[in-house]
């Protein structure tokens, strides 16, 4: 822009000279003021709703890129918000860092809305894409909220998708999740392979509790509590009694966010009923305890 304005400016003179005092014309004899004034730069700010055939985490103007989302795509934009307050001074904020966390609550409600419901309980997953540091010093503070499926709840790497996610939790949607067959090398978990519920089975998804006060150290240190939080979650789901009987009728398995997610704000927990004794061949949702009885 600046060469083009120092273009201009150089093409004006050459005219001056070349005319001496003559005035063309019609012309007031003003060369300047019949120029339309500059419109100030604009900052750029990607779309909201937009599908995405890559993923990163910092967005550029020169590689920017979308698609039609009934094409392949890895990602969706959801919503475009904008940093305010003390959260738009000093530097940009780095991914992972807690100073995103207003961002990603915003995030998080805009998500639950478009999808009809908390993407915690669905092969989704959610990342908050951020303006490059020149960006950042010129002035751009918005943040993108990106939605992607997931391949399962053990591998959350996005993957190809055609379609928008808008209203994806309505109804029986594909992406919930719902039972798993828990494969385990001794007495660790391996892996979680989804099946029907009418299927064998020992693993239910029954929903996600939020840990607001903990670190991430905190968290890995208080397992227990966990596994409380999510008997509670459990016990409401299958309609049984939250007593010292619970422990006989189910145990858990729960799936935090990851450190970087935790780090930024995201404390949903996922929940499990799990079933170490026995196979289930229905979904245990208000069964009872005749339908969960304590053995």
């Amino acid at each position: 822009m600046r060469r083009w304005l120092l273009a201009l400016t150089l093409a004006g003179t050459a005219v001056a000279l070349l005319a001496g005092c003559v005035r063309p014309g019609g012309s007031d004899g003003d060369l300047t003021d019949d120029w339309p004034a500059l419109r100030p730069p604009q900052t750029f700010v990607p779309a909201s709703g937009a599908c995405l055939p890559r993923i990163t985490a910092i967005v550029q103007a020169s590689t920017y890129e979308t698609v039609d989302c009934s094409r392949n795509h890895l990602a969706e934009a959801i919503h475009v918000g904008t940093f305010t307050g003390s959260a738009a001074e000093g530097d940009r904020p780095e991914p992972g860092s807690p100073a995103l966390g207003t961002a990603r609550q915003e995030c998080d409600e805009r998500v639950r809305e478009v999808l009809g419901g908390d993407w915690h309980a669905a092969r989704l997953t959610l990342n908050i894409a951020l303006p490059s540091v020149p960006a950042w010093r010129g002035g751009a503070r918005w943040f993108r909220c990106d939605l992607s499926e997931t391949d399962s709840i053990d591998n959350t790497r996005p993957v190809n998708r055609t379609g928008s996610l808008r209203g994806a939790m309505i109804g029986d949607s594909p992406l919930v999740h719902r039972c798993f067959d828990p494969k385990l090398i001794g007495e660790n978990l391996n892996y979680m392979a989804p099946v029907l519920c009418t299927e064998p089975h020992r693993a239910e998804f029954v929903g996600v509790y939020v840990e607001r006060d903990m670190s991430w150290a905190e968290f890995t240190r208080n397992a227990p509590q966990a596994h409380r939080r999510c008997m509670a979650l459990i016990a409401a789901f299958a309609d049984v009694p939250n007593n010292s009987d619970l422990p006989y009728r189910a145990g858990s398995i729960f799936y935090p966010p990851s450190q970087r997610e935790w780090e930024e704000g995201d404390r949903g927990v996922r929940c499990f009923l799990w079933s170490d004794d026995r196979k289930l061949t229905r979904s245990m949702r208000g069964v009872g305890p005749k339908g969960l009885p304590a053995i």
